[in-house]
């Protein structure tokens, strides 16, 4: 196994600078540096001042090859910035980066984890009720539920969230966030319940699709003709062997768990790095979005190798070679 994830790690290598070879083209070669130094500085802003402000984050050297000293470029420069963490400051106020990092990450926490806990209980515990009555009424009524859920925009539940809940019936505040363990979990009521209902539908609707397909597997058959009840085998054998699949669909959750949900954020007046993300394309703050773009590529290998390696714990028949 060792061998494996040592053979994984260099392919992600492989594919972090990649990842930051198309960054450095959208952000340096179909981006102007001058274009970004006028957003940040002003459009009537003197020359002068732009050659300053690009001074002073980087943006003066040349893209590919300086002859004086050939490792002096913004490609050598964006590459040992990203590779070393060493992110510098923000292109809109030129505050550090990581204390942007910092300060976001522990609201994105706070209201990305329960709500991936909540979810993930919630869509298998449906999923595995509609399998149970599936071919019937239930099951045909929790699908055509589940499709006008995934129907509905996220937008449409944040409006109504926020009107029926915190404006008409004030059990909520309908925006802002609050660190206080007495209070916050009033600011992140409406948030995560609308996180839930936007994605309930998807989850049931695949993990319903897993649980009827492990349904009729032999081993199934096999546990029915020993007179095990329907309720049993779905808990104890179907769950168990559906295990790969849910972790594979749990990988994609990760980066949102440290990196936020952008939309959720925004509207709920969260200040976590969702809320980072959507300020600096507003303030079009690139050197902020580049490294979120970074991190948010890092974090989605990381857990593409973790949910291998947990294959072979869930799966004893799972084989990294």
């Amino acid at each position: 196994m060792w061998a494996y994830v040592v053979r994984r790690l260099a392919y992600s290598l492989v594919t972090v600078l990649g990842v930051l070879l198309l960054l450095f083209v959208l952000f340096f070669l179909v981006t102007n540096p001058d274009d970004i130094a006028r957003k940040a500085v002003g459009e009537k802003a003197p020359p002068q001042a732009l050659e300053q402000w690009k001074k002073n984050h980087g943006y003066d050297k040349p893209r590919f090859w300086n002859q004086k000293h050939p490792t002096d470029t913004m490609l050598v420069d964006h590459f040992r910035r990203m590779l070393t963490f060493d992110f510098g400051n923000s292109d809109a106020d030129d505050t550090p980066i990581w204390r942007r990092l910092k300060s976001g990450a522990g609201p994105s926490l706070s209201f990305m984890l329960p709500l991936f806990v909540l979810e993930l209980l919630l869509t298998i515990s449906l999923g595995l009720l509609v399998a149970f009555f599936r071919e019937t009424y239930i099951d045909r009524m929790g699908v055509i539920l589940c499709v006008l859920a995934m129907s509905i925009s996220t937008v449409l539940y944040i409006i109504g969230g926020q009107y029926l809940i915190a404006r008409v019936l004030r059990w909520f505040p309908i925006s802002g966030f609050d660190p206080s363990p007495s209070v916050i979990a009033r600011f992140l009521a409406i948030p995560v319940l609308v996180g839930l209902l936007s994605g309930v539908g998807d989850g049931v609707r695949f993990y319903r699709a897993v649980f009827v397909e492990e349904s009729g597997k032999d081993y199934v058959r096999t546990a029915r003709a020993k007179g095990c009840g329907e309720g049993r085998i779905l808990v104890y054998h179907v769950l168990r062997n559906s295990l790969v699949p849910i972790l594979t669909q749990v990988v994609v959750v990760i980066p949102y768990l440290v990196m936020g949900s952008i939309l959720l954020e925004s509207f709920f007046g969260i200040p976590g790095l969702g809320s980072i993300t959507f300020d600096a394309i507003n303030a079009n703050d690139f050197a902020t979005l580049r490294t979120m773009v970074y991190l948010g590529s890092l974090l989605f290998i990381l857990g593409q190798i973790l949910t291998d390696v947990s294959y072979t714990v869930v799966d004893p028949r799972v084989r990294l070679e």
